[in-house]
């Protein structure tokens, strides 16, 4: 049985129309997945956390060392010290000690599933395929009007074959893109961005990828 497609039109750096790209329905074409997208989202943003967030318990706090008064006769409550969690000054019971982990993962078909239901919705109106991106210099007017010519709006996914010094020293300053490459496209970056603009071979490695 033929493989399904969707076409698209491929257009240049200048942003012409130079021919067309049947995109695998496979992998641009299903139906989005919200709970692996979901998920997905989940798992790189809790990933990130550094988890450095850190409490004193009442051993670590400066001070303490002396009894606040003596055991019996004064009519108030016994203290050993002046750091007890109790305390205004004192430690902290039960609060984050510095190693805590927030990991979670993802098994390898939901997460392949959520990054094909991302790219699903963004081949509906918001994908823009180029037959070949490439730069001579490392100017950032010519990325900035590269976008304006394959008519990007909002913030922007590029996604290449490989990121060469051209392409990361023309892009770095262009605060509404981000340059990845096709093995490295995140479904957080997918749903973060108004546009992706894919390199045709991009494209293709990510096909293989998917299947």
């Amino acid at each position: 049985m033929a493989k399904k497609t969707l076409n698209v039109k491929v257009v240049n750096m200048a942003g012409e129309e130079t021919g067309t790209y049947g995109l695998d329905a496979s992998i641009f074409g299903i139906e989005p997945h919200q709970q692996a997208m979901f998920d997905a989202v989940q798992v790189e943003q809790s990933n990130a956390r550094q988890a450095t967030a850190k409490t004193k318990v009442r051993h670590e706090v400066s001070g303490g060392g002396k009894k606040p008064w003596r055991q019996k006769g004064t009519g108030r409550a016994r203290a050993g010290s002046s750091r007890s969690p109790i305390w205004v000054g004192g430690g902290t019971v039960f609060g984050p000690d510095g190693k805590q982990s927030f990991k979670l993962a993802q098994n390898k078909k939901e997460h392949a599933l959520a990054l094909r239901s991302a790219l699903s919705l963004k081949a509906k109106k918001d994908l823009v395929v180029v037959d070949a991106i490439k730069f001579a210099g490392r100017k950032t007017k010519d990325f900035a009007k590269f976008l304006d010519n394959v008519k990007v709006g909002g913030k922007a996914l590029v996604v290449v074959p490989e990121i060469n010094e051209e392409i990361l020293f023309s892009s770095r300053n262009v605060g509404y893109a981000k340059v990845v490459t096709a093995d490295n496209v995140s479904v957080l970056d997918l749903l973060n961005v108004d546009s992706l603009v894919m390199d045709q071979a991009a494209v293709k490695e990510i096909e293989e990828a998917l299947k």
